[in-house]
């Protein structure tokens, strides 16, 4: 066929490269912001290696408890954690590591209706968990407060239930599933830093776009782009993240725990040649940089223990 003929080929398809390459990004977007805590600063994965028991207990449950319970169930089946309800039971407050609590409209603030507490001895797995739900808001805060309990902390912009401004309340959208999925995979440990749980789930993503290879350099892209911003923010230059604008819960001193708990991710990400190449000298850097603003897992690390 003719170059003329290629050449149109190629002006058509343009379009839909640049459409595929745009939401990679924006979900990329979206995945590197539920790695961010609502008060502002990064945090390490962590997830459930064990069971969820579940026991219900609180006020309207007969008009609740079948959309709470398929909202667990949804997100458990799509992590691949089992769930068991042992609400009936007459141990139940003994065997459940998870409280489910339907609260009266006035127990909790109208500025925060339903609220997750995830509680871990070391910050890479979840122990025991408690959700709490005024009865008005439970409808709408089941799935956003699911999400929560399965350790993805974060309330980034973009098609989540985890949005602070969703879209969608009543079912998990497409993000939802690619952040269930990839932080329940073998490849994602607990403990995990930011920059070293990226790539898994940007993979995760990647796999559900049509064009990989257009999504693959959206992915590199992202990846340095990402990686320089953040390097200008622990070293107290350029803008704070749009994630820490957002959050209500942010503060001065946050945001500088912030900046010296990404010296530290920086270096890690360095020394072990996640999200960006290895690099010893830079990860020395980092490391300095963090354990000088009184991190001491930089300072352990600069002493030989992680």
């Amino acid at each position: 066929m003719s170059r003329k003929f290629w050449t149109l080929v190629a002006a058509l398809l343009a379009p839909c490269a640049a459409l595929a390459a745009d939401e990679t990004e924006q979900g990329l977007g979206t995945l590197w912001e539920v790695l961010w805590h609502q008060s502002g600063t990064p945090t390490r994965i962590v997830r459930w290696e064990n069971e969820i028991r579940m026991r219900m207990t609180g006020v309207d449950l007969a008009q609740h408890r079948d959309h709470v319970l398929k909202a667990l169930r949804t997100v458990t089946d799509e992590a691949g954690v089992k769930l068991v309800d042992v609400s009936d039971q007459p141990n139940a407050e003994q065997v459940a590591n998870l409280k489910v609590e339907i609260t009266p409209d006035t127990a909790l603030e109208d500025n925060q209706p339903c609220v997750t507490y995830l509680d871990f001895r070391t910050e890479d797995r979840v122990e025991n968990a408690t959700i709490q739900m005024r009865s008005k808001d439970a409808w709408r805060c089941a799935y956003h407060e699911a999400m929560h309990l399965m350790g993805v902390r974060g309330h980034p912009a973009g098609k989540t239930v985890l949005s602070y401004f969703p879209i969608k309340v009543d079912g998990l959208l497409p993000l939802d599933r690619v952040m269930l999925r990839a932080w329940y995979s073998p490849r994602m440990k607990g403990g995990m830093t930011p920059f070293e749980a990226l790539p898994v789930l940007a993979d995760e993503l990647i796999g559900t776009m049509p064009d990989r290879a257009a999504a693959i350099q959206a992915r590199d892209r992202f990846f340095s782009t990402t990686v320089e911003q953040m390097q200008a923010y622990a070293a107290g230059r350029g803008d704070i993240p749009a994630i820490v604008k957002r959050s209500g819960k942010s503060t001065e001193e946050g945001i500088r725990r912030g900046r010296s708990e990404m010296s530290y991710f920086l270096g890690i990400a360095y020394f072990e040649g996640a999200t960006v190449p290895a690099d010893q000298k830079q990860a020395l850097g980092w490391f300095e940089r963090a354990a000088s603003a009184g991190n001491r897992r930089a300072q352990s690390y600069l002493g030989g223990t992680r």
